[in-house]
């Protein structure tokens, strides 16, 4: 279905990658929902969820490893099967979706998200069936359009643990839904235009950019932060949008 575009990937994409690494690593949700819309601009959708995966799942392991004693089994388990489990599903509907309608699904929930996220801050209680609604809706994102991180983070962060287990569980589930999703993006062929240098070289920058972020984190106040981000989110989620829409009128 789409079509082989040759990838070129100038520096000002991996020094986006840092930039969404650090970022990331500082406000608790994932790079790739930072990445993604970049990343969507230079390649195709199925190449930019490859790549972005790639990045991604460098930068949750380095998080996991820095904040890995704040790991709680029962959010692992209660959250993370449901979200595997949908992430398959999301990855094995990406090559039968039209490009124009994934990039327009990526535009309304970084709007939808970024809109929530600046008008109030969610409350939930940790059930069992929480965990597996949050589990099983960012999975399915994650899988499909690369942004599942920033719903998993909202639903993590309702919970109100303290900042190292938010930080670990979220790293750590991130890190188990790349794994999911990557073969199969693999096995789809999505790779078939990208240069093998460009994977150690997103692994480096993902791990340099976690370290960063988690030297910055504590320097930073949070909430005037989360807010900016917020808003750039959503005035990049406007401009996805419009596009899609002018593209099917």
């Amino acid at each position: 279905m789409y079509a082989s575009r040759r990838v070129h990937a100038p520096a000002y994409f991996f020094a986006a990658g840092f930039v969404a690494e650090v970022i990331a690593t500082m406000a608790g949700f994932g790079s790739s929902t930072l990445l993604m819309p970049v990343a969507t601009l230079l390649f195709t959708f199925p190449t930019a969820l490859l790549l972005v995966g790639v990045f991604h799942v460098a930068g949750s392991g380095s998080r996991v490893v820095f904040f890995r004693h704040g790991l709680v089994r029962r959010v692992l388990l209660g959250f993370g099967i449901p979200s595997l489990a949908l992430t398959l599903l999301g990855a094995l509907l990406v090559r039968s979706t039209p490009e124009p309608t994934l990039k327009g699904l990526l535009g309304l929930f970084l709007m939808a998200y970024a809109a929530i996220s600046l008008k109030q801050s969610l409350r939930l209680r940790p059930t069992l069936g929480a965990m597996a609604a949050g589990g099983a809706v960012s999975g399915f994102l994650a899988g499909l359009i690369g942004t599942g991180g920033a719903l998993r983070g909202a639903f993590l962060s309702a919970f109100r643990m303290p900042r190292d287990e938010y930080l670990a569980n979220a790293a750590a589930i991130a890190f188990a839904v790349d794994l999911t999703r990557l073969p199969v993006y693999f096995g789809q062929g999505f790779s078939r235009s990208v240069p093998w240098t460009y994977y150690p070289l997103l692994v480096g920058i993902a791990w340099l950019g976690a370290f960063v972020g988690r030297r910055l984190v504590a320097r930073i106040a949070q909430e005037p932060f989360r807010r900016v981000v917020f808003a750039l989110l959503l005035l990049t989620g406007l401009v996805f949008t419009i596009r899609w829409i002018q593209g099917a009128a």
